[in-house]
């Protein structure tokens, strides 16, 4: 198994995949109320707000609008943030001088996944941005910015390549790999620490579920810590232009702090913070236990 990487990366790409699914259809609702808040902060009080009106206005099914792209974002990005993980490990042992069967450190292993993240951003932007655009297509029309449209994933994609050309694809990338490469860092290193807590001297690889959704879930939560107003202003560009050419990261930044203050850098916070643990533990389960039968079924032959 050792000596084989193409067996190595399909196992890991297949693994995150899982992972991937498992977040989320785990977190969907809460990362619906996020977008929502992000984008359009003056609309809702609150979390609780936001809900009741969500539930209002669109019915339950409004928690799960983009759970189609959510999938493929997700899924995607899992699946190439995983498999190149294991590449980028494999790099920062060459850069250091470890043999390849050496362990890497925590420190080493949250900047072999930031390194990671920075491929699985060119494929999460894509479908990202017709996640986003899904979850507040009722807010753009209320609001007078888009006419009434048929809000299915194929019209989304339709009316990008339409308008945009297929790099319309990639609004927002910027503020996507602003945040995914930073984030990346202390999500795997809030992980592995985590892990090395618990295991207290044993091998990590013991963990029981408790543990590794435990670990999990600060992942996600050092993540969004991180990278929260960058995921806030890459929602609006993403969004926005929608309705024409949107400002650029700098210029979106700047215009929310003028206008909107610092604290809507931040709406949707609640909502991510609650999300983080059930969606990540979830996420690095799957991963986790998926990988380990894979490998041990590979290792059998």
């Amino acid at each position: 198994m050792k000596s084989n990487p193409a067996i190595q990366a399909a196992i890991d790409l297949t693994a995150g995949a899982v992972g991937g699914t498992a977040c989320v259809l785990t977190g969907q609702p809460f990362d619906t109320v996020k977008v929502k808040m992000q984008t359009f902060p003056g609309l809702y009080k609150g979390l609780t707000d936001c809900c009741l009106k969500t539930y209002s206005q669109v019915g339950l099914r409004g928690f799960y609008k983009g759970t189609g792209p959510a999938l493929m974002a997700y899924v995607a990005e899992n699946s190439v943030l995983f498999m190149c993980y294991g590449f980028c490990q494999e790099l920062v042992r060459k850069v250091v001088g470890l043999d390849k069967q050496a362990k890497l450190s925590d420190l080493q292993t949250a900047t072999a996944g930031s390194f990671a993240s920075a491929f699985a951003a060119l494929a999460l932007c894509p479908t990202e941005l017709v996640k986003c655009r899904l979850q507040t297509m009722y807010e753009m029309e209320m609001s007078g910015k888009i006419a009434k449209s048929q809000d299915t994933i194929w019209s989304v994609v339709k009316s990008i390549l339409r308008k945009e050309g297929p790099l319309g694809f990639y609004q927002g990338l910027s503020s996507t790999l602003l945040q995914e490469v930073p984030g990346y860092f202390f999500f795997f290193g809030g992980y592995e620490l985590s892990r090395s807590f618990f295991a207290s001297g044993r091998s990590k690889d013991e963990l029981g579920p408790v543990p590794l959704m435990l670990s999990g879930g600060i992942a996600g939560i050092c993540l969004w810590l991180v990278i929260y107003p960058v995921d806030c202003i890459k929602s609006r560009i993403q969004v926005l232009s929608m309705s024409g050419k949107q400002a650029g990261f700098l210029a979106t930044l700047t215009s929310i702090v003028k206008n909107e203050g610092i604290a809507a850098l931040y709406s949707g916070l609640t909502a991510t913070m609650i999300r983080a643990v059930p969606a990540n533990g979830s996420l690095f389960l799957a991963y986790e236990y998926s990988r380990r039968m894979m490998m041990s079924q590979f290792e059998a032959y």
